[in-house]
């Protein structure tokens, strides 16, 4: 093993992991950690604080906001190359790297910032996959305002939660600060407060899951999470589709699971246009043309 990888929050089925137990493990077996804090954010969760060595974002989401510019970012945390140089695990740390004349990266200086300094010199080399100026502009722009985002995304999806919670057709809702969730306590003890705004949630099947998709008017249906917009998905046929029916199971997404990215509306408008959805799809409107 190189290392144990994981999410803040998980999507889709917004699970939230023990990072005291995570990092205890890694650190007895002396490998590094890697947590995605996409959904999270750093305004909800800062895992360098946590003990997690390497923290990665995609950049696409609630940094931007918008849904409009690619990109990704790797903060390593103080100190890091302690736990890389001498590890076997990671020989191509401390072996001569052909490509650079046989340097050697954990000799050469840059131990403050060893692991992102050779995924600059090798791996960003080797991809080609640059930033450019222009996502760069428009990711600061949207720092600018995710503290204030991040806050109307959460308290517009703990509502929205509370209310699936209360719906017939709603066989089990996914969101770590109800306290009826099993990720309650981790969301109490790891997170700032909120919970980010991903929400699922769980019908009978595919054909009440797609036509409550057919019958939202505010809600876009798009695979990206994170807009200002509020959007709908369903995992199993288009984020996921490529898994197996087992592998589905073992990732906690059933076909009728439903994902939410609850945006910055009008919090009334968006219930007022699930529940419309829900009384369609229990009138069977447009199920004629499910597949």
């Amino acid at each position: 093993s190189k290392c144990i990888f994981f999410e803040t929050i998980s999507n889709p089925s917004i699970d939230l992991p023990d990072f005291e137990k995570i990092v205890k493990i890694a650190n007895k077996y002396n490998l590094l950690t890697i947590v995605d804090n996409t959904v999270a954010t750093p305004i909800l969760c800062q895992p360098l604080l946590l003990g997690v060595d390497i923290v990665v974002h995609s950049a696409s989401k609630y940094i931007t906001g918008q849904g409009t510019a690619i990109g990704g970012l790797i903060i390593e945390r103080n100190n890091l190359a302690e736990k890389i140089i001498n590890n076997d695990r990671y020989k191509h740390f401390n072996e001569p790297e052909p490509s650079y004349q046989g340097l050697i990266f954990s000799n050469c200086g840059a131990t403050s910032i060893l692991f992102t300094f050779r995924a600059r010199m090798i791996l960003l080399r080797d991809t080609g996959g640059c930033l450019s100026p222009f996502n760069a502009w428009i990711f600061i722009q949207g720092l600018e305002t995710l503290s204030l985002r991040i806050k109307k995304h959460s308290e517009n999806a703990i509502i929205i939660a509370k209310w699936l919670e209360e719906q017939d057709i709603v066989k089990k809702v996914n969101y770590p600060l109800l306290e009826s969730n099993k990720n309650y306590n981790f969301a109490k003890k790891y997170l700032n407060e909120f919970a980010s705004g991903l929400v699922s949630f769980e019908v009978e099947n595919y054909e009440k899951a797609k036509s409550i998709l057919d019958n939202v008017k505010i809600f876009s249906i798009v695979a990206n999470i994170g807009d200002s917009k509020s959007i709908i998905n369903h995992s199993a046929s288009t984020t996921h589709q490529q898994l197996s029916n087992e592998e589905l199971k073992k990732a906690g997404i059933s076909q009728g699971l439903i994902r939410l990215s609850i945006g910055i509306e009008n919090v009334k408008d968006l219930i007022d246009d699930l529940k419309q959805a829900f009384e369609n799809t229990l009138n069977n409107k447009d199920l004629e043309y499910c597949i």
